[in-house]
């Protein structure tokens, strides 16, 4: 099936980003979130970031505006109706997709697929959340949408060929390198890249060294673009600990078990460059 157009469910960060690509692209998009200042803030954030595409020349203010003309912003779910593909990219809280899945299910064409955002949570279970479990699938992006180039898909035990190469050539035609993981906690990318983080954060803790110092480190030693500090600040430090909470739970094995300091700085509220604090100041 040809994805003409795809209704996505959040206009945050990965939300917009997601959007952005696909106008581009020349796929219309329904952007929905809960109120009409934060689709109005998704658009905004949308605006900018085509405005530096054409500084950097890399788009024309002609494709800018054709891009913008091509996203509808708003808080209705019935405005999903026409949609060939549906992305959820709410937070990352089983309760919450699993809330939203039923609604998008209720709206969407029979021949629809759904696809989900999620960084950690089991496919197969939100996929047993909608009535044609087979047209569901993990459609991973990773933050910033617009630079990054990889999308994960992640197949649940219901998860059809047919769904999964029709996403497939979705991703390819919106400039996006998919690869395809199983069904496990965190996929293929998230099981190794969070771990590792975790334990930069017990590094950390145990005063090995600073934080500075292990990013360095990471960036010289292992050609890493950005430390593992920097990175998780990035992220948030609220979703890497939900993340390795999904991890602990879905393994069952110690060697997930969140690092204390990352609860203690979520219990503080130094979630990263979101609240401008986290293992370093913004």
């Amino acid at each position: 099936m040809a994805i003409q157009t795809i209704g996505v469910i959040g206009a945050g960060t990965m939300g917009n980003g997601i959007a952005q690509v696909c106008a581009l692209a020349g796929i219309n998009v329904v952007m929905v979130d809960i109120s009409t200042e934060a689709v109005e803030r998704g658009v905004k954030t949308v605006s900018g970031s085509l405005d530096r595409l054409v500084k950097k020349e890399k788009i024309s203010a002609a494709d800018k505006d054709a891009a913008l003309a091509r996203i509808r912003a708003t808080t209705a779910y019935a405005d999903l109706a026409g949609a060939d593909l549906v992305i959820e990219a709410a937070t990352e809280n089983e309760g919450l997709k699993l809330r939203i899945l039923k609604e998008i299910d209720a709206i969407v064409a029979p021949t629809a697929i759904i696809a989900s955002n999620t960084s950690s949570l089991s496919i197969t279970k939100l996929a047993a959340s909608i009535s044609r479990p087979e047209r569901f699938i993990g459609m991973h992006f990773f933050n910033p949408v617009p630079l990054m180039a990889l999308v994960e898909l992640i197949r649940g035990l219901q998860t059809s060929d047919a769904t999964q190469a029709a996403v497939q050539a979705f991703a390819t035609a919106v400039g996006k390198t998919p690869i395809v993981a199983k069904n496990s906690p965190g996929f293929a990318v998230n099981r190794i890249l969070c771990p590792m983080i975790n334990e930069a954060i017990f590094a950390l803790q145990e005063g090995l060294a600073s934080a500075a110092d292990i990013d360095e480190g990471m960036k010289l030693g292992c050609n890493h673009p950005i430390g593992p500090l920097a990175l998780a600040d990035l992220i948030g430090l609220d979703t890497m600990l939900s993340v390795m909470e999904v991890f602990y739970t879905g393994f069952n094995d110690p060697k997930y078990r969140p690092a204390p300091l990352l609860k203690e700085m979520v219990d503080a509220g130094y979630l990263g460059r979101k609240s401008g604090q986290g293992f370093y100041s913004y």
